[in-house]
């Protein structure tokens, strides 16, 4: 993955066009005044990892060490024998700020006083959405692969080694029959790694959820919840995870690599993801929509800059599973 570069040298750059393209669609002969509606795909990156260390990178840079807590050995103990003492070595983490996305929109005064619509409001919402489906695709694309070791592949369970999560040359087929099996699957991996029960979460894609809704719990299955899943794309609770769906996980060609779910046309392989709160962290330092007037032209510029970190802080807590298709 491409890498962006950072805040301090992350220029806005480009030329103003002062007869914008969209001047024909915006003074019609005959102006309406609805616009069509406009769909985003669901953004759940957010909703299931943490910002533990967000104001420690607003606060002191754009780069946090995380420290994780040493495993302390316990040993037998016999009367008189002499102690052993160990000295801890904690491993540490680095979370970067070296990512971005942005926006520049411009609309022309007159444009603007010949149109029944805001305009520039339009744009920014639409563009407020899209940095957030932006943002969602390369935080997954960058972190569904990061689960340890034993949560993943065909013999997966850091106890067990018993639970097929699927390669990328030989993903797991899912149907009605077996989706159920292959959740409660990755709940007991979790279980294996003595996770905690509250805040687990896993995102599937629609299919997934479609074979889920076919599945012998289709019938006491409901979403139960206040908020609109179009939003944040969560559905409901199944094994002691909060469901999530989206459009957005990482997915493959044949013979290609992974790219973000959003790109990746008719796919071969994709992933679904389970895991904990503690997984996976994201920080933005810097989140900022500003106003200028056109230098070129009589008319307003907007632009908006969005520039994060990502990353896998607690492989244990994360299981990932290869699906076909």
């Amino acid at each position: 993955m491409a890498t962006i570069t950072p805040a301090a040298t992350f220029p806005v750059t480009g030329s103003f066009a002062t007869t914008p393209s969209y001047s024909g669609t915006f003074i019609p002969t005959i102006w309406s005044g609805k616009l069509n509606a406009k769909f985003f795909a669901a953004t759940t990156f957010g909703s299931v990892s943490n910002t533990n260390w967000e104001g420690e990178i607003k606060n002191k840079g754009d780069q946090v060490i995380i420290t994780n807590p040493p495993s302390i050995s316990i040993n037998d103990y016999t009367a008189g024998m002499d102690l052993v003492y160990e000295v801890p070595d904690p491993e540490t983490i680095e979370l970067v700020v070296d990512q971005g996305k942005y926006f520049g929109v411009q609309v022309n005064d007159v444009l603007a006083l010949q149109s029944n619509h805001s305009l520039m409001s339009m744009f920014t919402d639409d563009a407020s959405e899209q940095l957030k489906v932006a943002i969602d695709t390369n935080c997954w694309a960058a972190t569904f692969n990061g689960a340890a070791a034993a949560n993943v592949g065909a013999t997966a369970g850091v106890i067990s080694g018993a639970y097929n999560m699927g390669t990328d040359a030989a993903p797991v087929a899912l149907d009605k029959d077996n989706i159920l099996n292959n959740i409660l699957a990755m709940a007991s991996i979790l279980d294996e790694q003595n996770v905690p029960e509250d805040g687990r979460w896993l995102v599937l894609t629609p299919a997934e959820r479609f074979l889920l809704m076919q599945s012998n719990i289709a019938q006491a299955y409901y979403t139960g919840d206040s908020t609109s899943p179009l939003r944040n794309g969560k559905v409901g609770m199944i094994d002691r995870f909060d469901l999530y769906v989206s459009n957005l996980l990482p997915r493959a060609l044949a013979d290609e690599d992974w790219v973000g779910g959003a790109d990746a046309g008719t796919a071969k392989r994709h992933a679904i993801v389970a895991g904990h709160k503690t997984a996976m962290t994201f920080a933005a330092q810097i989140a900022k929509t500003e106003p200028i007037r056109n230098p070129s032209d009589f008319g307003d510029v907007v632009r908006g800059l969005s520039v994060f970190g990502r990353k896998v802080v607690k492989p244990e807590s994360m299981v990932t599973l290869i699906a076909a298709g």
